[in-house]
């Protein structure tokens, strides 16, 4: 039967929390007094390496111990959390069904659609399902977008959330709450994007994710072998450092003088190349010729300096991701910590707006 609560319903107290391979973080967003939404606050924490290998938890128990920490960080009074399944884990497929379907009428229908997608038995998995309109062109019928797990990848989640006295109460996929996100940034490009193609690059400790965009809606989507670890490395053999006291000395600025210039500059370069090279992928394997905005996030997107040298190399308009520009913020929020964080907790964001879905 269907019991995934991706699409879950409205809560009415409900912080994101997102569990990507070096940090876990948590974002609550409130109704603001003035409409639109206030940060109410948010917590970083980082995981110990090979905690969480492609997007899966290796090691439960670091994990569970980071999130307590994480969770004592926040502060007191959260209790339900929306998690991801980052998109490798999960299955999705829109398919087209009669308009007026009663609610179990929906789920037989989907349940012998899934059949047909999902390369495991459905006991195996957790099914999901929800209305995304009506379908274009096809007058009394609508457009449903399906969603499987394997249950082990949902399982390993809810236990992490149940260890730390949390409920996940929605299980979202991480390229959805993204562009949930995104949605807010593309609200601060000139016209606010209408018809433009924008590329959103997430650039993580392990992988840079590309995600092309017209309007809101996914035409494009690659992810590419190529993160922050890379520069920590180079840091560790630099300096004599461990990974750990590298990856310490670049989160709090304490390298020699010579950093700027031996390591952190070459590497922006070539992230810059990697940039460049994912937008011709994009072009050679897609009807499109151009990208009107890049927009960068993920925990790299920090670097000073690094919307200009990918600007400067793909001759593309960049900004840095920002989804709470414009927000109001609460007392417990510093502003310039958050302009810093801000490109890193995109999925986060995406998250916790969860809380006001109709």
């Amino acid at each position: 039967m269907i019991d995934f609560s991706i699409f879950g319903s409205k809560a009415r107290q409900l912080a994101g929390l997102d569990i990507s391979s070096s940090s876990v973080k948590m974002v609550e967003l409130v109704e603001s007094e003035k409409g639109g939404f206030r940060v109410e606050r948010y917590a970083i924490e980082p995981l110990p390496r090979e905690a969480v290998v492609d997007g899966n938890i290796a090691n439960l128990d670091a994990v569970t111990e980071g999130v307590k920490r994480l969770v004592r960080r926040f502060g007191p009074g959260v209790k339900n959390v929306a998690m991801a399944l980052p998109a490798s884990s999960v299955i999705t497929k829109k398919i087209i069904l009669p308009d007026g379907l009663r609610e179990q009428e929906m789920e037989l229908q989907v349940e012998s659609e899934a059949n047909q997608y999902i390369p495991f038995a459905l006991d195996e998995v957790n099914l999901d399902f929800q209305v995304v309109g009506p379908a274009g062109g096809s007058p009394g019928e609508v457009e449903v977008l399906i969603a499987a797990s394997r249950k082990e990848k949902v399982e390993d989640r809810v236990a992490v959330a149940q260890a730390c006295g949390l409920k996940a109460v929605v299980l979202d996929v991480e390229s959805l709450a993204t562009e949930s996100s995104f949605e807010l940034v593309s609200r601060q490009l000139p016209g606010g994007g209408a018809g433009k193609v924008v590329a959103l690059i997430d650039i993580g400790a392990s992988a840079m994710n590309v995600s092309v965009l017209r309007d809101g809606h996914q035409v494009y989507s690659r992810e590419q072998a190529f993160g922050g670890i890379q520069l920590t490395q180079d840091i560790a053999r630099q300096y004599g450092m461990s990974i750990e006291e590298a990856e310490a000395a670049k989160r709090s600025g304490s390298l020699p003088d010579d950093y700027a210039r031996d390591l952190l500059r070459p590497f922006m370069d070539s992230l810059a190349l990697e940039v460049s090279r994912a937008l011709q992928f994009f072009f050679t394997s897609t009807q499109y010729n151009q990208v009107d905005h890049l927009v960068l996030a993920g925990g790299c997107a920090v670097m000073p300096g690094l919307a200009e040298v990918v600007g400067g190399r793909t001759q593309v308009e960049t900004i840095v991701a920002n989804p709470f520009a414009g927000m109001a913020l609460s007392s417990k929020v510093r502003p310039k910590n958050l302009l810093a964080d801000a490109p890193s907790l995109m999925v986060a964001c995406g998250l916790a707006l969860r809380r006001f879905d109709a």
